[in-house]
Parts: structure tokens; sequence; C-alpha cells
């Protein structure tokens, strides 16, 4: 997967996952990890998937209606992905923190519906529920971030509370945070999530 890796002043703190949203590119979230955790190495992904030129980590039917074989065929992907890479940049596979937005952040969050230890934490900038009706992986204590708009039109409001419950039922630790902008990334909430990481991982 073509992808950026830059390796922190400090090999004890996580290393931060980025996952940009559709049409985004491995370079978008870089400076939010700037404002996370300045000492973190970073692995910064684009997504394989190209839809009418836009980069995106797996396929969708129509908007918010996800292709679900290929979501499971590319969270395998990227779970394996992470599996070399933490070997060739030689970084603890088991101190990943995910941080990715909308497209991103979904596909963070399939990670953590399918695979057990997949990540030591997550924030999730306005994800959607990737899979129902599955059982998720022990997510024991796991701490997730949720960034939510309240008036998101692509991630309504219930779909934020059942992404938290879903999580929280599978034992994480989830602290959900609403803004009133829509499905736009604010300053505001990446403050927020760099609150919470500092709390969580510091």
């Amino acid at each position: 997967m073509q992808h950026i890796f830059k390796k922190g002043q400090n090999p004890d703190e996580p290393t931060l996952l980025l996952l940009h949203g559709t049409g985004g590119t491995e370079d978008d979230l870089l400076p939010l990890a700037e404002l996370v955790s300045q000492q973190s190495s970073v692995l910064s992904v684009r997504g394989n998937v190209s839809e009418n030129g836009m980069p995106r980590f797996f396929r969708r039917l129509a908007e918010g209606v996800f292709d679900e074989e290929d979501l499971i065929y590319r969270t395998k992907e990227l779970h394996e992905f992470l599996d070399d890479a933490s070997k060739k940049y030689d970084f603890d596979r088991r101190n990943i923190v995910a941080l990715g937005y909308s497209n991103g952040a979904n596909i963070a969050g399939s990670l953590l519906f399918h695979y057990e230890d997949s990540l030591k934490g997550a924030i999730l900038h306005h994800p959607m529920v990737p899979r129902r009706g599955i059982e998720l992986p022990s997510l024991n204590h796991i701490p997730v971030f949720i960034g939510a708009g309240k008036n998101d039109p692509i991630c309504p409001a219930m779909e934020s509370e059942e992404l938290t419950s879903l999580l929280s039922n599978a034992g994480a630790n989830v602290t959900l945070h609403w803004e009133n902008y829509g499905h736009q990334l604010t300053r505001s909430e990446v403050d927020m999530a760099a609150v919470w990481y500092q709390r969580h991982f510091k």
C-alpha cells in the first residue's frame, strides 16, 4: 500500500496510523498527527481503491452503502500491511493508534470489528458502523474517540450512537464528542482528540 513512514523521537509512544477520507492522500492528515502526538512515529496510508479517481479504502455501492465483501477484503489487506510495516520499520505492532477521518475512520473501525488486538486505540472522526450482525472480538478497555456531527448529513447522529454502543458492548472505552459542523472536521474536534490522546496514552 502506498504510504509515508516518519520515525518519531520516542519509540515508546504509539505509532499513529493515519487514514484519510474519500479523495484524500497519505499527506492529508500529517498536520493532525503533529497536533495529537509530536513524538510518535507516523504511518500514513493511501487507500487502494479508486472511485472516479478518488482514493478510498474500500468500495461502496452508494452513499452510505458499503460493499461488505470488499470491506472485509480491504480490512484484511490493511491488517496484513500493518504486520509487514511493523517489521520493515521496526515499530511495535501491538502499539498502534489509528487516526482516521470519514472513509479512513470506517476502515479503522472495521479493524476493531474484525481483528482482536489490531489497534491499541483509535481516533475516529465521523465514522459509520462498518458492519452489522456480527460478533465483535474482545475490545477490553481499548480507548476509542469518536468525533461526530449532530447535523452530519453523511453520518447521522443515530449512526454515531449505534457505533458507540457496539464498541462499548465489546468492552471498548468509548468517548463520543459532538460538534455542529456537519461532516466537516474542525480544529476544535481535533483539539479534543488530542486532549483525549494525552489522557489515555501519556
